[in-house]
Protein backbone atom coordinates (compact mmCIF):
# COMPACT_ATOMS: atom_id res chain seq x y z
CA UNK A 1 0.00 0.00 0.00
CA UNK A 2 1.40 3.22 -1.17
CA UNK A 3 1.26 6.20 1.15
CA UNK A 4 0.92 9.65 -0.21
CA UNK A 5 4.50 11.71 0.70
CA UNK A 6 3.29 14.62 2.77
CA UNK A 7 4.76 17.79 0.84
CA UNK A 8 5.48 20.98 2.90
CA UNK A 9 5.13 23.98 0.27
CA UNK A 10 8.32 25.97 -0.15
CA UNK A 11 7.24 29.71 0.61
CA UNK A 12 8.32 31.41 -3.02
CA UNK A 13 10.66 34.73 -2.26
CA UNK A 14 8.88 37.62 -2.15
CA UNK A 15 10.56 40.79 -3.16
CA UNK A 16 9.60 43.95 -1.97
CA UNK A 17 7.49 46.05 -3.02
CA UNK A 18 8.19 49.35 -5.01
CA UNK A 19 6.33 51.46 -1.55
CA UNK A 20 8.68 49.48 0.79
CA UNK A 21 11.79 50.05 -1.92
CA UNK A 22 11.06 53.97 -2.07
CA UNK A 23 10.23 54.73 1.08
CA UNK A 24 13.38 52.79 3.08
CA UNK A 25 16.00 54.81 0.62
CA UNK A 26 14.09 58.26 1.43
CA UNK A 27 14.60 57.04 5.17
CA UNK A 28 17.96 55.96 4.58
CA UNK A 29 18.30 59.41 2.64
CA UNK A 30 17.22 61.27 5.64
CA UNK A 31 19.20 59.46 8.06
CA UNK A 32 22.31 60.20 6.38
CA UNK A 33 22.31 63.53 5.52
CA UNK A 34 20.39 64.62 8.51
CA UNK A 35 21.01 63.23 11.26
CA UNK A 36 24.47 61.04 10.33
CA UNK A 37 26.15 64.61 10.95
CA UNK A 38 24.89 65.20 14.35
CA UNK A 39 25.60 61.71 15.61
CA UNK A 40 28.57 61.55 14.60
CA UNK A 41 29.96 64.92 15.77
CA UNK A 42 28.15 63.82 19.38
CA UNK A 43 30.47 60.94 19.15
CA UNK A 44 33.74 62.51 18.48
CA UNK A 45 32.86 64.22 21.76
CA UNK A 46 33.58 61.63 23.59
CA UNK A 47 37.03 61.56 22.34
CA UNK A 48 40.03 63.18 24.21
CA UNK A 49 42.96 64.97 23.36
CA UNK A 50 45.19 61.82 22.44
CA UNK A 51 41.74 60.34 20.53
CA UNK A 52 40.51 58.00 22.91
CA UNK A 53 37.73 58.02 25.00
CA UNK A 54 37.13 60.46 27.64
CA UNK A 55 34.74 62.64 29.12
CA UNK A 56 37.11 65.50 29.26
CA UNK A 57 34.86 67.83 26.92
CA UNK A 58 32.00 67.60 29.55
CA UNK A 59 34.25 67.83 32.78
CA UNK A 60 35.21 71.04 31.32
CA UNK A 61 31.45 71.78 30.20
CA UNK A 62 30.69 71.37 34.10
CA UNK A 63 33.50 72.40 36.15
CA UNK A 64 34.36 75.99 33.85
CA UNK A 65 32.38 79.14 35.24
CA UNK A 66 32.66 80.61 31.51
CA UNK A 67 30.27 77.72 30.89
CA UNK A 68 28.23 77.72 33.50
CA UNK A 69 27.66 81.81 32.46
CA UNK A 70 26.85 80.80 28.72
CA UNK A 71 24.75 78.40 30.41
CA UNK A 72 22.51 81.27 31.89
CA UNK A 73 23.14 83.33 29.08
CA UNK A 74 21.68 80.82 27.11
CA UNK A 75 18.68 80.11 29.37
CA UNK A 76 18.02 83.58 29.41
CA UNK A 77 18.18 84.03 25.75
CA UNK A 78 15.48 80.72 24.84
CA UNK A 79 13.07 81.94 27.93
CA UNK A 80 12.86 85.89 27.54
CA UNK A 81 12.64 85.01 23.76
CA UNK A 82 9.23 82.25 23.89
CA UNK A 83 7.87 84.38 26.66
CA UNK A 84 7.86 87.69 25.16
CA UNK A 85 7.04 86.54 21.75
CA UNK A 86 3.63 84.77 23.58
CA UNK A 87 2.36 88.10 25.09
CA UNK A 88 2.87 89.66 21.57
CA UNK A 89 1.95 86.84 19.48
CA UNK A 90 -1.06 85.02 21.71
CA UNK A 91 -3.39 88.28 21.37
CA UNK A 92 -2.98 89.02 18.01
CA UNK A 93 -3.73 85.15 16.93
CA UNK A 94 -7.21 85.58 19.06
CA UNK A 95 -7.82 88.68 16.94
CA UNK A 96 -7.48 87.63 13.91
CA UNK A 97 -9.38 84.22 14.93
CA UNK A 98 -12.56 86.35 16.86
CA UNK A 99 -12.44 89.80 16.30
CA UNK A 100 -13.72 91.83 13.58
CA UNK A 101 -10.80 93.44 11.62
CA UNK A 102 -10.48 95.43 8.66
CA UNK A 103 -8.61 93.63 5.37
CA UNK A 104 -7.72 90.98 7.88
CA UNK A 105 -6.53 89.04 5.44
CA UNK A 106 -3.65 91.76 4.61
CA UNK A 107 -2.93 91.78 8.23
CA UNK A 108 -2.38 88.48 9.04
CA UNK A 109 -0.15 88.13 5.99
CA UNK A 110 2.11 91.13 6.45
CA UNK A 111 2.35 90.19 10.60
CA UNK A 112 3.96 86.91 8.90
CA UNK A 113 6.51 88.94 7.29
CA UNK A 114 9.18 89.31 10.43
CA UNK A 115 9.24 85.29 10.27
CA UNK A 116 10.18 84.90 7.36
CA UNK A 117 13.26 87.49 7.48
CA UNK A 118 16.43 85.91 8.47
CA UNK A 119 17.07 86.83 12.61
CA UNK A 120 20.28 88.25 11.64
CA UNK A 121 18.82 90.73 9.07
CA UNK A 122 16.49 91.68 11.87
CA UNK A 123 19.43 91.98 14.41
CA UNK A 124 21.36 94.60 11.48
CA UNK A 125 18.34 96.30 11.71
CA UNK A 126 18.57 96.92 15.55
CA UNK A 127 21.93 97.61 15.39
CA UNK A 128 21.86 100.79 12.74
CA UNK A 129 18.68 102.05 14.97
CA UNK A 130 20.10 102.20 18.75
CA UNK A 131 24.23 101.65 17.49
CA UNK A 132 26.47 104.00 18.89
CA UNK A 133 26.43 105.39 15.21
CA UNK A 134 22.71 104.22 14.24
CA UNK A 135 19.87 106.73 13.28
CA UNK A 136 19.09 107.34 16.80
CA UNK A 137 22.18 108.85 17.63
CA UNK A 138 22.48 110.16 14.45
CA UNK A 139 19.17 112.15 15.06
CA UNK A 140 19.78 112.56 19.09
CA UNK A 141 23.32 113.76 18.96
CA UNK A 142 24.59 111.82 21.33
CA UNK A 143 24.57 107.64 21.80
CA UNK A 144 21.58 106.58 23.99
CA UNK A 145 21.04 103.22 23.19
CA UNK A 146 24.20 101.24 22.14
CA UNK A 147 24.76 99.54 25.66
CA UNK A 148 21.33 98.22 25.29
CA UNK A 149 21.84 97.34 21.64
CA UNK A 150 24.83 95.16 22.47
CA UNK A 151 23.20 93.16 24.93
CA UNK A 152 20.97 90.26 26.17
CA UNK A 153 18.23 92.76 26.56
CA UNK A 154 18.40 93.58 22.88
CA UNK A 155 19.07 89.80 21.35
CA UNK A 156 15.64 89.03 23.54
CA UNK A 157 13.77 91.88 21.90
CA UNK A 158 15.21 91.04 18.15
CA UNK A 159 14.38 87.14 18.35
CA UNK A 160 10.98 88.06 19.47
CA UNK A 161 9.76 90.40 16.56
CA UNK A 162 11.28 87.51 14.53
CA UNK A 163 9.35 84.55 16.19
CA UNK A 164 6.53 86.11 17.77
CA UNK A 165 4.24 85.25 14.42
CA UNK A 166 4.78 81.54 15.21
CA UNK A 167 2.46 82.05 18.73
CA UNK A 168 0.19 84.40 16.12
CA UNK A 169 -0.46 81.22 13.78
CA UNK A 170 -0.76 79.19 16.44
CA UNK A 171 -3.25 80.44 18.25
CA UNK A 172 -5.64 81.41 15.60
CA UNK A 173 -5.16 78.56 14.27
CA UNK A 174 -6.41 76.42 17.71
CA UNK A 175 -9.13 78.86 18.29
CA UNK A 176 -10.79 78.24 14.81
CA UNK A 177 -10.53 74.62 15.80
CA UNK A 178 -12.46 74.95 19.50
CA UNK A 179 -16.29 73.63 19.12
CA UNK A 180 -18.11 76.49 18.84
CA UNK A 181 -21.00 74.78 20.32
CA UNK A 182 -19.44 74.68 23.99
CA UNK A 183 -18.51 78.76 23.41
CA UNK A 184 -22.46 79.59 22.43
CA UNK A 185 -23.48 77.07 25.91
CA UNK A 186 -21.30 79.51 27.78
CA UNK A 187 -22.96 82.55 25.65
CA UNK A 188 -26.70 81.77 26.37
CA UNK A 189 -25.35 81.89 30.61
CA UNK A 190 -22.79 84.78 30.74
CA UNK A 191 -20.39 87.17 29.31
CA UNK A 192 -18.40 86.77 26.40
CA UNK A 193 -15.13 87.91 28.07
CA UNK A 194 -15.97 84.89 30.55
CA UNK A 195 -16.58 82.48 28.57
CA UNK A 196 -13.39 83.36 26.46
CA UNK A 197 -11.48 83.22 30.09
CA UNK A 198 -13.15 79.86 30.86
CA UNK A 199 -13.87 78.10 28.27
CA UNK A 200 -11.56 79.10 24.99
CA UNK A 201 -8.29 80.03 26.49
CA UNK A 202 -8.06 76.42 28.41
CA UNK A 203 -8.48 74.93 24.99
CA UNK A 204 -6.19 77.34 23.40
CA UNK A 205 -3.68 76.90 26.00
CA UNK A 206 -2.14 73.77 25.12
CA UNK A 207 -1.45 75.11 21.32
CA UNK A 208 0.14 78.52 22.99
CA UNK A 209 2.24 76.46 25.09
CA UNK A 210 3.87 74.36 22.53
CA UNK A 211 4.38 76.99 19.95
CA UNK A 212 6.63 79.08 23.34
CA UNK A 213 8.45 75.60 23.36
CA UNK A 214 9.37 75.61 19.92
CA UNK A 215 10.07 79.17 19.71
CA UNK A 216 12.22 78.47 23.02
CA UNK A 217 14.07 75.92 21.18
CA UNK A 218 14.72 78.23 17.67
CA UNK A 219 15.77 80.99 20.32
CA UNK A 220 18.48 78.34 22.35
CA UNK A 221 19.90 77.32 18.02
CA UNK A 222 19.92 80.88 16.76
CA UNK A 223 23.58 81.99 15.65
CA UNK A 224 23.56 84.78 13.74
CA UNK A 225 21.79 87.38 16.47
CA UNK A 226 23.65 86.67 19.39
CA UNK A 227 26.95 86.91 16.93
CA UNK A 228 25.72 90.25 15.64
CA UNK A 229 24.56 92.28 19.16
CA UNK A 230 28.37 90.45 20.64
CA UNK A 231 26.02 87.99 23.37
CA UNK A 232 27.70 84.78 24.37
CA UNK A 233 25.82 81.78 24.04
CA UNK A 234 26.48 78.04 23.64
CA UNK A 235 25.83 78.78 19.62
CA UNK A 236 28.13 81.15 19.04
CA UNK A 237 31.03 79.43 21.23
CA UNK A 238 30.61 76.42 19.02
CA UNK A 239 31.27 78.32 16.38
CA UNK A 240 34.68 79.88 18.38
CA UNK A 241 35.68 76.25 19.21
CA UNK A 242 35.66 75.59 16.16
CA UNK A 243 36.76 78.27 14.12
CA UNK A 244 39.60 80.20 16.67
CA UNK A 245 40.59 76.79 17.88
CA UNK A 246 39.39 73.87 15.31
CA UNK A 247 38.35 71.60 18.69
CA UNK A 248 35.65 69.33 17.61
CA UNK A 249 35.12 67.66 20.46
CA UNK A 250 34.76 70.92 22.39
CA UNK A 251 32.60 72.28 20.13
CA UNK A 252 29.83 69.16 20.42
CA UNK A 253 30.07 68.99 23.75
CA UNK A 254 29.02 72.52 24.07
CA UNK A 255 26.05 71.68 21.88
CA UNK A 256 24.69 68.46 23.72
CA UNK A 257 23.16 70.95 26.52
CA UNK A 258 20.85 72.45 23.61
CA UNK A 259 20.50 68.99 21.77
CA UNK A 260 18.94 67.99 24.92
CA UNK A 261 16.93 70.84 25.88
CA UNK A 262 15.57 70.10 22.00
CA UNK A 263 14.76 66.76 22.32
CA UNK A 264 12.60 67.77 26.05
CA UNK A 265 10.59 70.41 24.66
CA UNK A 266 10.09 68.13 21.24
CA UNK A 267 8.37 65.12 24.05
CA UNK A 268 6.87 68.19 25.62
CA UNK A 269 5.04 69.89 22.40
CA UNK A 270 3.83 66.46 21.27
CA UNK A 271 2.06 65.86 24.93
CA UNK A 272 0.38 69.37 24.26
CA UNK A 273 -0.68 68.91 20.54
CA UNK A 274 -2.12 65.14 21.67
CA UNK A 275 -4.18 66.96 24.27
CA UNK A 276 -5.04 70.01 22.20
CA UNK A 277 -6.06 67.12 19.49
CA UNK A 278 -8.43 65.54 22.34
CA UNK A 279 -10.05 68.89 23.62
CA UNK A 280 -10.83 70.35 20.57
CA UNK A 281 -12.04 69.74 17.08
CA UNK A 282 -12.91 71.99 13.58
CA UNK A 283 -15.94 74.24 14.13
CA UNK A 284 -18.54 74.71 11.97
CA UNK A 285 -20.32 77.48 13.65
CA UNK A 286 -19.08 80.87 14.69
CA UNK A 287 -18.68 80.66 17.97
CA UNK A 288 -17.43 83.48 20.56
CA UNK A 289 -16.47 86.75 18.78
CA UNK A 290 -14.64 89.32 20.56
CA UNK A 291 -16.68 92.47 21.66
CA UNK A 292 -14.26 95.20 20.67
CA UNK A 293 -16.76 97.79 21.08
CA UNK A 294 -15.29 101.04 22.83
CA UNK A 295 -11.68 99.08 22.25
CA UNK A 296 -11.51 98.78 18.66
CA UNK A 297 -9.54 102.04 17.72
CA UNK A 298 -6.96 101.12 20.54
CA UNK A 299 -7.10 97.55 18.94
CA UNK A 300 -6.30 98.63 15.81
CA UNK A 301 -3.77 101.04 16.50
CA UNK A 302 -1.64 98.13 19.22
CA UNK A 303 -1.96 96.30 15.99
CA UNK A 304 -0.32 99.08 13.44
CA UNK A 305 1.84 99.66 16.35
CA UNK A 306 3.18 96.22 16.28
CA UNK A 307 2.93 96.03 12.67
CA UNK A 308 5.28 99.07 12.39
CA UNK A 309 8.24 97.86 14.77
CA UNK A 310 8.57 94.56 13.80
CA UNK A 311 8.16 95.51 9.78
CA UNK A 312 7.86 99.07 8.84
CA UNK A 313 10.67 100.19 11.25
CA UNK A 314 13.29 97.34 10.41
CA UNK A 315 12.70 98.27 6.76
CA UNK A 316 12.51 101.52 7.02
CA UNK A 317 15.83 101.91 8.57
CA UNK A 318 17.92 99.48 6.27
CA UNK A 319 16.11 101.71 3.16
CA UNK A 320 17.60 105.12 5.13
CA UNK A 321 21.45 103.04 6.04
CA UNK A 322 21.40 101.98 2.46
CA UNK A 323 20.79 105.83 1.11
CA UNK A 324 20.46 106.76 -2.78
CA UNK A 325 19.06 104.35 -5.63
CA UNK A 326 22.59 104.44 -7.16
CA UNK A 327 24.64 102.75 -3.59
CA UNK A 328 21.62 99.99 -4.21
CA UNK A 329 22.45 99.31 -7.74
CA UNK A 330 26.44 99.49 -7.23
CA UNK A 331 26.07 96.57 -3.90
CA UNK A 332 24.04 94.84 -5.96
CA UNK A 333 26.20 94.74 -8.96
CA UNK A 334 29.64 94.31 -6.55
CA UNK A 335 27.83 91.32 -4.75
CA UNK A 336 25.87 90.22 -8.32
CA UNK A 337 27.74 86.35 -8.14
CA UNK A 338 26.38 86.00 -4.11
CA UNK A 339 23.02 86.98 -5.01
CA UNK A 340 22.71 84.73 -8.04
CA UNK A 341 24.52 81.81 -6.42
CA UNK A 342 22.25 81.89 -3.18
CA UNK A 343 19.10 82.03 -5.82
CA UNK A 344 20.40 78.65 -7.63
CA UNK A 345 21.19 76.99 -4.43
CA UNK A 346 18.35 77.77 -3.04
CA UNK A 347 15.98 76.73 -5.72
CA UNK A 348 17.64 73.37 -6.31
CA UNK A 349 17.87 73.00 -2.40
CA UNK A 350 14.09 73.46 -2.16
CA UNK A 351 13.52 71.15 -4.87
CA UNK A 352 15.43 68.52 -3.53
CA UNK A 353 14.14 68.85 -0.20
CA UNK A 354 10.34 68.98 -0.94
CA UNK A 355 11.29 65.75 -3.23
CA UNK A 356 12.86 64.07 -0.47
CA UNK A 357 9.95 65.45 2.16
CA UNK A 358 6.99 64.59 0.34
CA UNK A 359 8.34 60.55 0.56
CA UNK A 360 8.56 61.08 4.23
CA UNK A 361 5.90 62.66 5.08
CA UNK A 362 3.92 60.81 3.09
CA UNK A 363 5.24 57.57 4.81
CA UNK A 364 4.99 59.45 8.34
CA UNK A 365 1.22 59.94 7.52
CA UNK A 366 0.17 56.43 6.30
CA UNK A 367 2.05 54.37 8.81
CA UNK A 368 0.16 51.98 10.44
CA UNK A 369 1.81 51.97 13.64
CA UNK A 370 2.36 53.48 16.79
CA UNK A 371 5.49 55.03 16.50
CA UNK A 372 4.57 57.73 14.04
CA UNK A 373 4.54 60.03 16.77
CA UNK A 374 8.01 59.04 17.50
CA UNK A 375 8.97 59.73 13.65
CA UNK A 376 7.57 63.49 13.99
CA UNK A 377 9.50 63.93 17.60
CA UNK A 378 12.13 63.12 15.27
CA UNK A 379 11.83 65.90 13.01
CA UNK A 380 11.30 68.52 15.67
CA UNK A 381 14.75 67.61 17.29
CA UNK A 382 16.59 67.70 13.84
CA UNK A 383 15.64 70.52 12.89
CA UNK A 384 16.28 71.98 16.65
CA UNK A 385 20.09 71.38 15.92
CA UNK A 386 21.96 73.75 16.20
CA UNK A 387 23.10 74.87 12.76
CA UNK A 388 26.53 75.77 13.77
CA UNK A 389 26.77 72.20 14.90
CA UNK A 390 25.29 70.59 12.01
CA UNK A 391 27.80 72.76 9.95
CA UNK A 392 30.70 71.33 11.67
CA UNK A 393 29.06 68.13 11.60
CA UNK A 394 29.00 68.11 7.37
CA UNK A 395 32.79 68.91 7.28
CA UNK A 396 33.72 65.97 9.25
CA UNK A 397 32.19 63.78 6.73
CA UNK A 398 32.28 65.24 3.60
CA UNK A 399 35.94 66.83 3.94
CA UNK A 400 37.52 63.63 3.33
CA UNK A 401 39.55 62.72 -0.11
CA UNK A 402 38.34 60.20 -2.43
CA UNK A 403 34.71 61.33 -1.93
CA UNK A 404 32.54 61.34 -5.31
CA UNK A 405 33.55 65.00 -6.86
CA UNK A 406 35.09 66.39 -3.90
CA UNK A 407 31.67 67.10 -2.75
CA UNK A 408 33.21 69.03 0.08
CA UNK A 409 35.27 71.62 -2.24
CA UNK A 410 31.68 72.27 -4.33
CA UNK A 411 28.82 74.30 -3.65
CA UNK A 412 27.22 71.01 -3.33
CA UNK A 413 28.00 70.97 0.19
CA UNK A 414 26.00 73.76 0.65
CA UNK A 415 22.98 72.26 -0.86
CA UNK A 416 23.32 69.23 1.74
CA UNK A 417 23.11 71.87 4.68
CA UNK A 418 20.18 72.75 2.93
CA UNK A 419 18.78 69.29 3.23
CA UNK A 420 20.18 68.88 6.62
CA UNK A 421 18.59 71.45 8.38
CA UNK A 422 15.12 71.87 6.35
CA UNK A 423 13.96 68.15 5.08
CA UNK A 424 12.27 67.76 8.87
CA UNK A 425 10.12 71.07 8.42
CA UNK A 426 9.28 69.94 4.47
CA UNK A 427 8.33 66.26 5.86
CA UNK A 428 6.21 67.96 8.54
CA UNK A 429 4.26 70.10 6.53
CA UNK A 430 3.65 67.42 3.82
CA UNK A 431 2.65 64.70 6.49
CA UNK A 432 -0.11 66.99 7.53
CA UNK A 433 -1.27 67.51 3.54
CA UNK A 434 -1.42 63.74 2.96
CA UNK A 435 -3.20 63.10 6.15
CA UNK A 436 -5.81 65.44 5.21
CA UNK A 437 -6.43 63.56 2.31
CA UNK A 438 -8.55 60.33 2.65
CA UNK A 439 -7.16 56.51 2.05
CA UNK A 440 -9.98 55.31 0.17
CA UNK A 441 -8.83 56.93 -3.05
CA UNK A 442 -5.81 54.98 -3.01
CA UNK A 443 -7.43 51.95 -1.46
CA UNK A 444 -9.35 52.03 -5.18
CA UNK A 445 -6.63 52.64 -6.79
CA UNK A 446 -4.92 49.21 -5.54
CA UNK A 447 -8.12 47.36 -6.43
CA UNK A 448 -8.05 48.41 -10.19
CA UNK A 449 -4.73 46.90 -10.09
CA UNK A 450 -2.66 49.88 -10.39
CA UNK A 451 0.93 49.78 -8.99
CA UNK A 452 2.10 51.99 -5.74
CA UNK A 453 4.24 54.16 -8.01
CA UNK A 454 1.36 54.84 -10.57
CA UNK A 455 -0.68 55.79 -7.87
CA UNK A 456 1.53 58.73 -5.68
CA UNK A 457 2.23 60.09 -8.37
CA UNK A 458 -1.29 59.71 -10.34
CA UNK A 459 -3.62 60.52 -6.93
CA UNK A 460 -1.43 61.11 -4.20
CA UNK A 461 0.54 64.25 -5.77
CA UNK A 462 -2.42 65.80 -7.34
CA UNK A 463 -4.22 66.06 -4.55
CA UNK A 464 -1.71 67.44 -2.25
CA UNK A 465 -0.45 70.73 -4.65
CA UNK A 466 -1.12 73.20 -1.64
CA UNK A 467 0.60 71.46 0.67
CA UNK A 468 3.77 71.19 -2.01
CA UNK A 469 3.80 75.12 -2.75
CA UNK A 470 4.11 75.79 0.74
CA UNK A 471 6.87 73.27 1.95
CA UNK A 472 8.89 74.63 -1.58
CA UNK A 473 8.08 77.89 -0.94
CA UNK A 474 9.26 77.66 2.81
CA UNK A 475 12.02 75.40 2.09
CA UNK A 476 13.50 78.05 -0.63
CA UNK A 477 12.57 80.85 2.16
CA UNK A 478 14.50 79.39 4.95
CA UNK A 479 17.28 78.17 2.73
CA UNK A 480 17.99 81.69 1.24
CA UNK A 481 18.08 83.28 4.67
CA UNK A 482 20.58 79.89 6.05
CA UNK A 483 23.38 81.10 7.55
CA UNK A 484 24.81 79.49 10.90
CA UNK A 485 25.64 76.05 8.44
CA UNK A 486 26.86 77.65 5.47
CA UNK A 487 29.10 80.17 7.11
CA UNK A 488 31.43 77.07 8.09
CA UNK A 489 31.15 74.96 5.01
CA UNK A 490 30.82 77.62 1.88
CA UNK A 491 34.36 76.39 -0.03
CA UNK A 492 36.70 79.38 -0.59
CA UNK A 493 36.14 81.57 -3.56
CA UNK A 494 32.34 81.16 -3.11
CA UNK A 495 29.58 82.04 -1.43
CA UNK A 496 26.15 82.81 -0.79
CA UNK A 497 24.30 86.10 -0.09
CA UNK A 498 23.92 85.78 3.88
CA UNK A 499 27.03 84.64 4.25
CA UNK A 500 28.59 87.62 2.05
CA UNK A 501 26.29 90.45 4.32
CA UNK A 502 27.78 88.54 7.41
CA UNK A 503 31.08 88.36 6.57
CA UNK A 504 30.88 92.37 4.92
CA UNK A 505 29.79 93.70 8.35
CA UNK A 506 32.92 94.50 9.95
CA UNK A 507 35.00 96.22 7.03
CA UNK A 508 32.02 97.54 4.93
CA UNK A 509 30.41 100.71 4.67
CA UNK A 510 26.88 99.77 6.27
CA UNK A 511 25.22 101.69 3.23
CA UNK A 512 26.55 98.68 0.83
CA UNK A 513 25.63 95.96 3.72
CA UNK A 514 22.05 97.74 4.88
CA UNK A 515 21.50 97.33 0.05
CA UNK A 516 22.19 93.90 0.61
CA UNK A 517 20.26 92.95 3.56
CA UNK A 518 17.07 95.39 1.64
CA UNK A 519 17.73 93.07 -1.78
CA UNK A 520 17.35 90.14 0.45
CA UNK A 521 14.21 90.67 2.21
CA UNK A 522 12.68 91.53 -1.08
CA UNK A 523 13.61 88.49 -2.52
CA UNK A 524 12.11 86.30 0.58
CA UNK A 525 9.19 88.69 0.47
CA UNK A 526 7.96 87.30 -3.24
CA UNK A 527 7.74 83.93 -2.75
CA UNK A 528 5.82 84.96 0.56
CA UNK A 529 3.44 86.86 -1.49
CA UNK A 530 3.27 83.93 -4.25
CA UNK A 531 1.97 81.78 -1.54
CA UNK A 532 -0.67 84.42 0.21
CA UNK A 533 -2.32 84.73 -3.43
CA UNK A 534 -1.85 80.49 -3.77
CA UNK A 535 -3.61 80.10 -0.48
CA UNK A 536 -6.48 82.78 -0.62
CA UNK A 537 -9.89 81.24 -0.32
CA UNK A 538 -8.40 78.38 1.39
CA UNK A 539 -8.95 77.81 5.45
CA UNK A 540 -6.58 77.82 8.02
CA UNK A 541 -4.98 73.86 8.93
CA UNK A 542 -3.24 72.83 11.45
Amino acid sequence: MRTAAKTVPRRAFMWPSARAVILGAAAILFVGICVLPTVYMFGVSFAGVDGSFSFYHYRQLLLDPRERDLLLNTALLGTGTAALATIIGAPLGLLLARADLPVKRFLRLALVVPLVIPPYILGLAWIYIGGSAGVLARVLGHDLLSHWTYSLTGAVITLSIGFYPLAMLATEAAARRVDAQLEEAGLMVTRPLRVLRRITLPLVAPSIASSALVIFVLALSEFGVPGLLRVPVFTTEVFTAFAALYDFGAATALAVPLLVVALIAGVAVKLLVGKRMITTRRSTHSGLALPLGGWRALTIGSVVVVLFLSVGLPLTVLAIEAGRVERIVFAIRTSSEAIANSIFLATIGATLIVALAVLLGYGQARARTRLRGLVDLVFIVVFAVPSTVVGIGLINLWNRPGLPGEVYKSTAIIVIAYLARFVPVGALILAASVRQMPVSSEESAEVAGAGWLRSFARIVLPQIPNGLAAAWVVAFILAFGELGATVLVTPPGESTLPVRIYTMIANTPSSEVAALALMQVGVIIIPLALLGVLARGTRLKW
